[in-house]
């Protein structure tokens, strides 16, 4: 089945050698209530089963602390895994290139102590882990098996929200980048856009909601007070849409059996991305501030784009 989100590419040419600086791809995100020790276990099986799964491709270049990118063919065989298993907490950042959007990145952030400064801003604890897969690891393994490797990833994390699908993804968001951000996510409502840094969003973000995305997972508390997986299918009346139950606690919702970013001027608004959005609403999240190059406003109207 064909791809039904519209590829995007921008490229500069840098010293003779063109590199891209924004793609789409298909973004998957966990958010964790919790410190560090409590998910790094699960944290590392996840990763674990993204790089099992990426096979040929690989993530080839990870980020130090100093601001330094290092390739991992230069580390030891398990390098990210033993940085996600120390108890002091961790910071990942690792891409498949030090200089280029490839579509193919793993971010983490857990908190092992959190100090007085930060609890005061942010109450509760929060982790988070995201995965890119390039869109033609899509084309070439197919929606479902690509929807049940996304399910495996979720599966074995205590996450309290995330989500998977079309995302556009920016090595910076500045002049370069900014116009077709606005012009891509007006037009296609399905596509995410690149966000602050993921430890500040996750701790904002708390246990709230980020907009229904092609697989929406949910968790404690908001599952239990939708009423479980049962009560919630019972509310969603799409053909397309499918709720799964990954555990008593924890559910999985795909809307539609291929990840969709819409595209208002041709009709295509996404109604079962709507319906579930008019569900969630009291727990979606409201950002605050400017996000990227866009307002506070346009943030705002970004956010309830399915409202």
């Amino acid at each position: 089945m064909a791809v039904r989100f519209p590829r995007v590419q921008t490229t500069l040419n840098i010293e003779g050698e063109e590199v891209t600086i924004l793609r789409e791809g298909l973004r998957v995100v966990f958010y964790m209530p919790g410190f560090h020790e409590e998910v790094m276990g699960a944290v590392t099986q996840a990763l674990d089963r993204y790089l099992h799964a990426l096979e040929l491709e690989s993530l080839g270049w990870y980020l130090d602390y100093d601001g330094y990118w290092w390739a991992l063919a230069e580390e030891e065989p398990g390098f990210l895994q033993r940085k996600l298993m120390d108890p002091r907490g961790a910071s990942i950042e690792a891409r498949g290139r030090p200089d280029s959007v490839t579509g193919i990145r793993f971010s983490y952030v857990g908190h092992s102590t959190i100090p007085a400064l930060f609890a005061r801003d942010f109450p509760q604890p929060m982790c988070a882990v995201e995965f890119w897969l390039p869109t033609g690891f899509l084309e070439t393994r197919g929606n479902e098996a690509v929807r049940s490797l996304i399910v495996e990833l979720g599966r074995g994390l205590p996450f309290s929200s995330g989500h998977a699908g079309p995302a556009l993804e920016a090595w910076s968001w500045g002049h370069h980048t900014t116009p077709i951000l606005r012009d891509r996510s007006a037009r296609h409502p399905g596509f995410d856009l690149p966000g602050p840094g993921l430890g500040a969003l996750a701790s904002y973000l708390g246990t709230k909601l980020r907009p229904p995305a092609w697989l929406t997972f949910l968790g404690p508390p908001v599952l239990h007070e939708l009423g479980g997986a049962e009560a919630l299918r019972s509310r969603l009346h799409s053909p397309s849409t499918r709720v799964e139950a990954l555990s008593p606690e924890r559910a999985v919702v795909s809307l539609g059996p291929v990840p969709e970013a819409g595209d208002l001027e041709a009709g295509d608004t996404l109604p079962a991305y709507r319906e579930l959005a008019r569900v969630l609403e009291p727990w979606l999240y409201a950002h605050k501030g400017s996000w990227g190059d866009f307002t506070e406003a346009e943030v705002r109207q970004w956010e309830r784009r399915f409202l």
